[in-house]
């Protein structure tokens, strides 16, 4: 099986990367970033199929990031399920690697990286599957769901839209997709949360509709490491009871 990646050249100029490839059969332990944990609860082969295939794509895009040793890195998820890279713990290093999102639609799994600094979201559907006018007012209130309605406001790409958003904004569901306002001008395809501004970038290929949201990442993930490594900085600073060596050691005089 082979990735396909393709470089974004994104407003603001972080650099991004977007990889897809099709959903098939792997073996777990012939993968880097496998939780173990996790794939216990999968109750079918269809799911694992999934997850498998967007690690292993996770995995190849990393690569083709280039400058990470993927031995030296994990995957680990937010309280909101938000997936991130993250140093292993207890190798005392802090790479800077960049913010990843990852999706997956019927034979489809893509992930998208970005520049540490940013956050960033991705979400296909197929375009033989628009949603159904069904979920509209899931999907919108007001006049965006008159939209909707009428047929003025593509859904598949509302829907897309609005997921890699809640993605990118590493909410999940949490952020309620009816409060999401597609911007009426087409030329601005933007959405605003509070204070963040998310841009949005639709592509696709031959049979998937694709959208990814990026913005500047105003809550970056913190880990125990992260505070760790600050404290013992802050510590080294602020007197003269630190010394450095082979390792940082405090003196106890």
């Amino acid at each position: 099986m082979t990735a396909t990646f393709r470089w974004l050249e994104l407003e603001n100029g972080p650099r991004c990367l977007l990889a897809t490839c099709p959903i098939t059969k792997h073996l777990p332990e012939e993968l880097e970033f496998i939780d173990w944990d996790e794939i216990k609860t999968f109750k079918t082969a269809k799911r694992q199929n999934e997850h498998f295939s967007a690690r292993w794509l996770l995995e190849e895009a990393v690569k083709e990031w280039g400058g990470i040793d993927c031995s030296r890195i994990s995957v680990h998820r937010t309280v909101e399920r938000a997936p991130y890279l993250q140093a292993i713990q207890g190798l005392w290093i802090q790479p800077t690697l960049p913010s990843i999102s990852i999706a997956h639609s019927q034979a489809l799994a893509c992930v998208a990286l970005i520049d540490h600094g940013w956050t960033v979201g991705v979400d296909a559907e197929p375009f033989a599957r628009p949603p159904s006018s069904s979920v509209y007012d899931m999907m919108a209130k007001g006049k965006e769901l008159a939209l909707l309605q009428s047929g003025k406001l593509d859904a598949l790409q509302a829907w897309t839209s609005k997921e890699a958003v809640q993605k990118a904004a590493r909410m999940g569901m949490h952020l309620n997709p009816r409060d999401l306002v597609l911007s009426s001008n087409h030329l601005q395809n933007k959405i605003t949360i509070e204070n963040s501004i998310f841009q949005l970038e639709n592509l696709s290929n031959d049979a998937y509709h694709i959208t990814l949201a990026w913005a500047h990442d105003d809550h970056p993930i913190r880990t125990l490491e992260d505070d760790l490594l600050d404290a013992t900085r802050e510590a080294m600073r602020s007197g003269d009871d630190w010394e450095i060596g082979c390792a940082t050691i405090r003196r106890n005089v």
